[in-house]
């Protein structure tokens, strides 16, 4: 018994979206860090603090993508065994 896929696939408009925003977002903060009138290590404090911030993000992201296909793997696992268990199931069985 197969049940169909209930998986949601980001269209690729909505990629395209999310890759532009990002690249975006990332050379105005560039842009905004070289422009200021800051020393040359205020401007390497805030640099580095931006790419931490990146690379937080991608981390946190990818955890809770993680833990969010773990769920659902967890959760196809239970309806497996509950629906072997209803089809071993004979309610004129008498014991």
């Amino acid at each position: 018994m197969s049940t169909p896929s209930t998986e949601t696939k980001s269209t690729t408009a909505f990629l395209v979206q999310a890759m532009i925003a990002f690249g975006i977002s990332f050379a105005a903060i560039c842009f905004g860090i070289v422009r200021l009138p800051l020393d040359m290590w205020q401007r390497g404090f805030l640099l580095m603090s931006m790419l931490f911030l990146v690379s937080s993000c991608f981390t946190l992201a990818k955890v809770v993508r993680d833990q969010h296909e773990s769920s659902r793997v967890n959760h196809r696992i239970d309806e497996a065994r509950m629906e072997k268990l209803i089809a071993e199931h004979d309610p004129f069985k008498i014991n």
